[in-house]
């Protein structure tokens, strides 16, 4: 009992052998974030064998407004662990108390807000996207869902964040595995026994979701050693919420200029017609899972980094960041071989469909040796944003994007037009997702050298 209580303990990374306590609060995360991207890889298999390649198409169209349309929480989530992960260093109990209850009521408030905006731009948006008739109606439905249940998606990341910030990564796991099993059982359900098509899978999705926050509530409930969660602190700070938003708004808006980005690339992607809709799909859900390990390390090291920035232990900080930056290089290097030799097994799991087959094979090709960059620039900007400097991964994800990404996209397409393909060349969307991330890496290592990031702690 007392081992099981240890493991489900928040961790003190102020403490011990960096390698160790960045290795041992990513593994449950890492698991976790698997488990999260389940909820859309699941979707999408099941509609792909059970439904068609069309609704496969229409649930991977579907998912660039849902990221464009969700920033404010994400804003939220990396604001409040940024905070909570700082106080928790520093050990100021009323601070981290004041946050975590202003976290809870700014996601309320932006959850009503999403839920009603939303759910009336879904359609507009679809349009202006050109997304094909054949598939507009069933986007348009599984959004619907999605953001009339958008609380349990708000409070599940929000709630998540708080835990990781505490060093608990395990609840967030553990929770998450739960929700995940839910979700996979109700989408069977709902498309496979009741026909319910793409409005199923995204109805089981919210169910699922719903679930996993309100079991990181009770979780928070019970941590009464480290701080309260009383009524009294369940209000907006007026300090604490504009420090939530100040250190969340950048990557808020960095999440949405890249989701808006992202949606100006599927413009270009509808244009090649809905094979090449649904090969994206299937590349952008091996490449969800792909990226965990990166994505996990970044917010492993953003945790390590906020908890000794407050303890005053920078030190440890840049001693973390080389570790924990060659453990995700390593990790990454084994899933581009792994991809590059059982890669095309992946892509039946989505499709029996032989040329969708190769076809996402071919492009997965193109971005496999990308992970390895992505990982520098995820475990480097984790540091900076631990240590409260949120601007800089900003700017770097803006110009790696805009300035790069789509320009290049657009510019490769267009040259490698002829009569044979009046369309471009498509694989040239890929290639311009691998040069902006080589450059994003190049320009995080710079910046993060120049040490800027160490002035930025929250007073």
């Amino acid at each position: 009992m007392n081992r099981l209580k240890k493991l489900f303990a928040p961790v003190d990374m102020t403490v011990g052998r960096p390698w160790e306590d960045i290795a041992v609060f990513t593994v449950p995360m890492l698991i976790g974030n698997v488990a999260q991207q389940l909820y859309n890889t699941v979707d999408s298999v099941v509609v792909g064998q059970f439904v068609g390649d069309n609704a496969l198409a229409a649930v991977g169209s579907a998912g660039p407004i849902l990221n464009l349309l969700i920033v404010l929480f994400v804003g939220i989530s990396v604001g409040a662990s940024i905070m909570v992960s700082q106080y928790l260093g520093a050990k100021n109990r009323e601070a981290l108390s004041q946050t975590i209850g202003t976290s809870i009521v700014l996601t309320g408030i932006a959850s009503l807000f999403v839920m009603v905006a939303a759910t009336l731009a879904a359609r507009p948006l679809l349009e202006l996207l050109s997304t094909p008739d054949t598939i507009i109606d069933w986007c348009t439905s599984y959004l619907r869902i999605l953001f009339i249940g958008v609380a349990g998606l708000a409070y599940y990341n929000i709630l998540s964040g708080i835990l990781r910030g505490l060093g608990d990564s395990m609840s967030a796991l553990l929770y998450l595995l739960v929700a995940s099993g839910l979700n996979i059982v109700l989408d069977l359900l709902f498309v496979a026994k009741l026909n319910m098509g793409v409005s199923g899978v995204a109805l089981a999705t919210a169910i699922a979701q719903g679930l996993s926050a309100l079991l990181c509530l009770r979780r928070l409930t019970k941590l009464k050693e480290l701080f309260e969660l009383k009524w009294k602190y369940v209000r907006l700070s007026k300090n604490h919420a504009y420090n939530v938003v100040r250190l969340g708004v950048p990557s808020g808006l960095t999440q949405a200029i890249l989701s808006m980005a992202m949606l100006v690339v599927q413009s270009l992607t509808n244009s090649f017609g809905e094979l090449f809709i649904a090969a994206n799909v299937i590349v952008m859900r091996v490449d969800g899972f792909a990226m965990m390990p990166n994505f996990s390390f970044g917010t492993a090291m953003t945790t390590y980094a906020g908890q000794n920035v407050g303890a005053g232990e920078y030190e440890r900080v840049s001693k973390g960041a080389k570790q924990g930056t060659m453990m995700a290089m390593g990790t990454s290097g084994v899933i581009v071989v792994l991809i590059l030799l059982f890669g095309r097994n992946l892509m039946r799991i989505f499709t029996n469909t032989p040329e969708l087959v190769t076809l996402s094979m071919n492009m997965m090709r193109i971005l496999a040796v990308g992970y390895v960059a992505v990982a520098v620039t995820q475990t480097l900007s984790g540091v900076m944003r631990g240590a409260g400097d949120t601007m800089t991964p900003m700017w770097i994800s803006l110009v790696s994007t805009i300035v790069i990404r789509v320009p290049v996209a657009y510019g490769l397409v267009y040259l490698t037009r002829t009569p044979q393909l009046p369309q471009g060349e498509r694989a040239c969307i890929f290639i311009s997702l691998l040069i902006s991330w080589v450059m994003g890496a190049v320009l995080t290592s710079i910046f993060y050298k120049r040490g800027k990031w160490k002035e930025k702690a929250v007073k």
